[in-house]
């Protein structure tokens, strides 16, 4: 589980995103988020898009990020009798598949990015994303 901001704002105006990645079914869900987002509103866009979906973790890994470190997190787990296992700070390695995701996101960002510039102004020579 892993956070992205700084994107372009969406209709909604939410400019960041909230990976979810499944270890047993290497399915990733993706979910737009206003940078705004704290561990209430996390643990309810967990709970409607991976629980739902796929029952629940022997164990969450995340970032050290305050949103996954509040009171509401702690009793979350506690009702689910889930625990929190958080990586090692400056160490992405230990979620390697939410680091993967987050790569492609960000690659496909930039490709859309550059095809809305494109579209914009015009120009006689191309970028290549390889």
């Amino acid at each position: 589980m892993d956070f992205g901001f700084g994107l372009p704002p969406d209709a909604a105006g939410n400019t960041g995103v909230v990976v979810f990645v499944d270890r047993l079914s290497q399915m990733a869900h993706l979910a737009a988020v206003p940078d705004t987002i704290d561990g209430e509103g996390t643990a309810t866009l967990f709970l409607n898009r991976v629980f739902r979906q796929h029952g629940l973790p022997e164990a969450v890994v995340s970032g050290r990020d305050p949103r996954f470190t509040g009171k509401f997190w702690t009793s979350i787990f506690a009702v689910l009798g889930t625990r929190l296992d958080m990586s090692t700070a400056d160490h992405p390695q230990t979620d390697g598949q939410t680091e993967r995701v987050n790569r492609v996101v960000g690659m496909a960002s930039a490709a859309f990015a550059l095809k809305r510039l494109s579209v914009a102004a015009p120009c006689s020579h191309s970028l290549s994303l390889r």
